[in-house]
C-alpha cells in the first residue's frame, strides 16, 4: 500500500510539473517561438486550461467506466508522444497538442485520487485532502524551479526537459489492480 501511494504521488508531481510548465510559461514560450501577441497567446492559454477542464470531469466517468488504472496509463504516459512532439510543432499543431495534452493528462487526476482512496478505505476525506494539497504545492514550487530554469537555459530547454516527464507513467505497473485492491479488504 505505501509503495503504491508513494507512486501516486510521484505521478501526481510529474503530472503537476507538466502542467506547471504549460500553465506558467506557455505564453512565453508561444511569444517566443511564434511571435505571437500576447492577446494570441493567452487565448491558446485559454484553449489549454478549457481543454484541462475538460479532461479533469471526463477522467471520473472514464475511470468509472474502463478502470482508474486504464486512466492512469493512458492520461501519463499515453500523452507522451505528444509531449515529445510539442516542442518540434508548428502554430497550427502546437494548439492541436495542447488540446490533446490537457484533456489526457488532466484525466489522470480523478484516477489518481480514486485509486489512493480505494488503497485506503475510510480515508477519504484525508486522501483528498493529501492529493489535492500535494498537487497544487508541488505545482508551485516546480513552476519557481522552471522558472530559474528558462532564465538560466531559455524556455525552449523547459518544454524539451518536461516533455519527458510523462514517460515515469510507467510507474504505473507498480500500482496493485481493482482486483487487488477489493481481494485485499
Amino acid at each position: 500500500m505505501i509503495l503504491a501511494l508513494v507512486v501516486l504521488a510521484f505521478l501526481t508531481f510529474t503530472k503537476n510539473i507538466y502542467m506547471a510548465s504549460i500553465s506558467s510559461y506557455y505564453t512565453f514560450y508561444l511569444i517566443e517561438t511564434f511571435s505571437l501577441t500576447t492577446q494570441e497567446s493567452q487565448m491558446m492559454l485559454f484553449l489549454f486550461l478549457g481543454a484541462v477542464a475538460a479532461g479533469t470531469i471526463l477522467g471520473g466517468p472514464f475511470g468509472d467506466r474502463f478502470g482508474t488504472l486504464t486512466v492512469i496509463w493512458i492520461s501519463i504516459l499515453g500523452v507522451l508522444p505528444f509531449t515529445l512532439a510539442l516542442p518540434f510543432a508548428d502554430l497550427f499543431w502546437t494548439g492541436v497538442l495542447t488540446v490533446i495534452i490537457g484533456v489526457l493528462i488532466a484525466s489522470a487526476f480523478p484516477a489518481i485520487v480514486v485509486t489512493a482512496q480505494e488503497l485506503v478505505p475510510g480515508r477519504v476525506g484525508m486522501i483528498a485532502g493529501i492529493f489535492f494539497g500535494f498537487a497544487f504545492g508541488m505545482g508551485g514550487i516546480s513552476a519557481a524551479v522552471l522558472g530559474i530554469l528558462a532564465d538560466q537555459h531559455g524556455i525552449r530547454m523547459v518544454y524539451l526537459i518536461c516533455a519527458w516527464l510523462p514517460a515515469m507513467g510507467v510507474l504505473t505497473v507498480f500500482l496493485p489492480s481493482r482486483r487487488a485492491l477489493r481481494g485485499g479488504r
